[in-house]
């Protein structure tokens, strides 16, 4: 019961997108761009004259990546190439600016590590909060949106509303692949692994290998910020979309501190890893 009610809670944010159709669109209406040689020629202006553009026109929007369920493995393939290859273009001063800015942030956060996950594993003030969040819950939940967003789709015949959901599995998929990777090449212990009393600082490669269980970075934190990155954008022109987006994910790695399954650092590199999964490598934007 309470897994199901975490679940509803994570998709309550996310429900009215189902009624959230652009307002120039009607359901199962698919919007086309007209491309230039579609437009009917202006009769009264000599085709040498090209007037100034509006000032009140808007520039054409970037146009969607091409998803489908036949694209959907190819998509996931490509976008691995694109992370992993990620140390050659840092390394070629690519975005270095916001890695330096992460990096310091997380090292920064790491000293409250000890402090932070002893005081999650001593209190008893999130017991409530920990029963309805739990981690089976919030997995069901993030996992849900996809699933929730396509079948919605299906009903409204609203096409971007499927792509949308095919491109938030893609997310998923893209986080889960990374953070298996991740978790099993740094070996960090839970918190909830640590004695009450132990040393919460020593934790890195404690584990030795373990196939995708150990702490760093939060699987929960980075598949719910990669699906909710790519819904806030995709319905960014609702301006409630990102808040709820964006509000649910913060739920979900704020569960995996008050349940002890994840240090500060892990949940913020997830964060971190996740919103970079969603915009940068499934969107392109």
């Amino acid at each position: 019961m309470n897994r199901i009610l975490a679940s509803m809670v994570l998709l309550a944010s996310l429900a009215a997108l189902s009624m959230a159709a652009d307002p120039a669109t009607e359901p199962g209406q698919i919007v086309t761009p007209v491309s230039p040689a579609a437009t009917p020629p202006q009769e009264s202006a000599p085709a040498s004259i090209s007037e100034p553009p509006d000032s009140d026109s808007k520039p054409p929007a970037t146009a969607d990546r091409p998803v489908s369920w036949k694209l959907l493995l190819p998509n996931v393939v490509h976008d691995q190439q694109h992370i992993w290859t990620f140390p050659v273009r840092l390394a070629h001063g690519q975005n270095l600016i916001p890695t330096i800015a992460v990096l310091g942030t997380m090292t920064g956060l790491g000293a409250a590590d000890p402090g932070e996950s002893a005081y999650f594993r001593r209190t008893t003030a999130f017991n409530g909060f920990n029963r309805v969040f739990s981690g089976g819950a919030t997995a069901l939940g993030t996992f849900a949106a996809p699933v929730f967003l396509y079948a919605a789709g299906l009903v409204r015949k609203d096409s971007k509303m499927k792509g949308t959901a095919l491109l938030a599995g893609e997310a998923v998929a893209d986080s889960e692949i990374l953070s298996t990777v991740l978790k099993s090449a740094t070996g960090r212990m839970r918190p909830s692994s640590v004695p009450l009393k132990g040393n919460f600082s020593d934790t890195w490669f404690e584990k030795g290998f373990t196939f995708g269980s150990a702490s760093f970075p939060s699987g929960h934190t980075i598949t719910a910020f990669s699906v909710a990155t790519v819904i806030a954008r995709r319905y960014g022109n609702h301006r409630w979309v990102p808040y709820a987006a964006y509000g649910a994910a913060a739920l979900v790695g704020f569960s995996r501190l008050s349940l002890s399954a994840h240090f500060l650092t892990d949940v913020f590199m997830g964060g971190a890893l996740g919103y970079s999964i969603g915009r940068f490598t499934v969107l392109r934007q």
